[in-house]
């Protein structure tokens, strides 16, 4: 039997926009304890995005976010010899957790000359419904739907 979960730790929100929610990103952004530096990787991105489309660049990255946020995936189950992928709701922390993360690793995969040009490309991107975060998102939906069929194997 497993422990009980350790407590999760508040996080404090970031300076400029008083968001947790900007600091978990940060977090997810951050290379080698460098804090400071995935701020004004972050902040400089967001300049960058109101720069391309003339918004608020706080907005867009919202936006992104929520767009690129899933809300099924599939999760491996092995029953009787065989692995079937079952579909499965995504826990509302989760979503958020995916959503980070696929955004922080496409962008970091995207061609650019920073990573603040590659991460304001990439929110745009999202936030236009294009780009390969949203990709990602919608080949989960895609592969939840395809295995629908396995859905009355759900824990």
């Amino acid at each position: 039997m497993r422990k009980t979960q350790p407590k999760k730790i508040p996080l404090a929100p970031d300076p400029k926009f008083n968001d947790k929610l900007v600091t978990r990103f940060v977090n997810n952004l951050m290379w080698e304890g460098k804090k400071s530096g995935a701020y004004n990787i972050f902040y400089e991105s967001l300049e960058k995005v109101a720069k391309i489309t003339g918004e608020d660049g706080y907005e867009i990255w919202k936006k992104a976010l929520t767009n690129i946020t899933p809300g099924v995936e599939v999760r491996s189950r092995r029953i009787g010899g065989a692995t079937f992928q079952i579909p499965a709701e995504v826990r509302p922390d989760r979503k958020i957790s995916l959503s980070i993360k696929w955004m922080v690793r496409y962008s970091r995969e995207r061609n650019g000359r920073s990573m603040a040009d590659k991460l304001a490309n990439e929110i745009v991107a999202a936030s236009k419904g294009e780009g390969a975060a949203f990709k990602k998102k919608e080949d989960t939906h895609r592969m939840a739907e395809a295995n629908k069929a396995f859905a009355h194997f759900r824990i």
